[in-house]
């Protein structure tokens, strides 16, 4: 499947949000914007859930088994869906939304491989575990101050 048009053009940014430790901040935006989508977004809101929950994992330090194209994929993923200017802009009625859905639909897809990785690693881990590791603070600086520190 060919990459969509519009998405390479999210690619680098998404390279200074991970290198700059924004990603906390892009989670909170996601987890808003997919709340206020709800049934537009259909299936997708479980994917959109799973690209936070591999997100959070990551910056948490829990699960790093992913490629680092992989995951600057899926930031770029997630920064696409975010962006009201894209290729169809968000605030055209009934169409604003179509292209975030086949940019998100892509990405499922394309990494497949990566996503049931893990998945496998979520099915592995107490659920208590996962409750912490997947649990949204309630402000971005407060997922700032839990990153581990690197030795």
């Amino acid at each position: 499947m060919k990459t969509p048009w519009s998405f390479a053009r999210f690619l680098p940014m998404a390279g200074r949000l991970l290198s700059r430790g924004r990603l906390p901040t892009l989670l909170f935006a996601v987890a808003s914007k997919g709340a206020s989508q709800g049934n537009r977004l259909g299936k997708l809101k479980d994917d959109l859930r799973l690209l936070q929950a591999l997100c959070l994992a990551y910056w948490r330090g829990e699960y790093r088994a992913i490629s680092p194209k992989a995951l600057l994929s899926v930031v770029a993923g997630l920064m696409y869906f975010l962006s009201p200017v894209d290729a169809i802009p968000d605030f055209i009625p009934m169409f604003g939304m179509l292209d975030d859905i086949a940019v998100l639909a892509w990405l499922m897809k394309t990494l497949t491989g990566e996503l049931d990785a893990f998945r496998a690693w979520r099915s592995r881990q107490a659920p208590e575990k996962l409750a912490v590791v997947e649990r949204l603070p309630d402000t971005p600086q407060q997922l700032q101050l839990e990153r581990p520190k690197k030795n």
